[in-house]
């Protein structure tokens, strides 16, 4: 899917032509007994690749369960995420904010930041649409940096047109970075002002 030469997003291109993929396979979605193995596999993920080489991607695929619309995938996504923070054991990454209502909030694992994208069957957006559920972990610090370099505008625009070609229209749900919380993109679902994410930094 992201080989095709239409697909829009530029960074995941630029991560399978340059072999800077991490794929895992997991059993479910939302199954308490995958946060301890995904932890781990994103420990050694964050320990062995240097976001300082260019685009690098954890995409974590689940077999399971059958998503039935993206309320559902969002709302086992979420719930994946409170799996995750419940089992961590490292601080939360002193980079960015734990929480989801803050432009700086980004997703920590095991002490990294990562802005995390979900894919499933169910998506609207054709870019967002996969034949399991995925969940894509990019290096929070790979945005802060094409941001610092004066590049990240510029590539911004390049998708949100790739976008528009491939759909008809830009995904709205597309945030320009640091502008509001990522948060509100992980899932893909468009979602209106008053949506908070259900989740807490903290919470067990």
């Amino acid at each position: 899917m992201i080989g095709h030469r239409d697909y829009p997003c530029l960074g995941a291109r630029s991560v399978f032509r340059r072999d800077r993929a991490t794929v895992r396979v997991y059993d479910g979605l939302d199954a308490p007994a995958t946060a301890p193995l995904m932890i781990a596999d994103l420990k050694q993920f964050a320990s062995t690749v240097d976001p300082g080489e260019g685009f690098a991607s954890f995409i974590a695929i689940f077999r399971g369960p059958r998503i039935t619309d993206e309320s559902h995938f969002e709302a086992l996504l979420w719930s994946q995420l409170r799996l995750l923070h419940a089992a961590d054991e490292e601080p939360w990454s002193e980079q960015v904010s734990p929480d989801p209502d803050d432009e700086h909030f980004a997703f920590s694992v095991a002490g990294t930041a990562y802005f995390i994208v979900g894919l499933h069957p169910m998506a609207s957006r054709d870019a967002r649409r996969a034949s399991t559920p995925t969940l894509v972990f990019n290096f929070h610090a790979q945005f802060e940096a094409l941001r610092a370099s004066g590049q990240f505008s510029r590539m911004r625009d390049r998708i949100r047109e790739r976008d528009e070609r491939l759909q008809g229209t830009i995904n709205p749900m597309v945030a320009d970075h640091g502008e509001h919380s990522e948060a509100r993109q992980y899932s893909g679902r468009q979602v209106g002002p008053g949506w908070r994410a259900p989740f807490k930094a903290g919470d067990a």
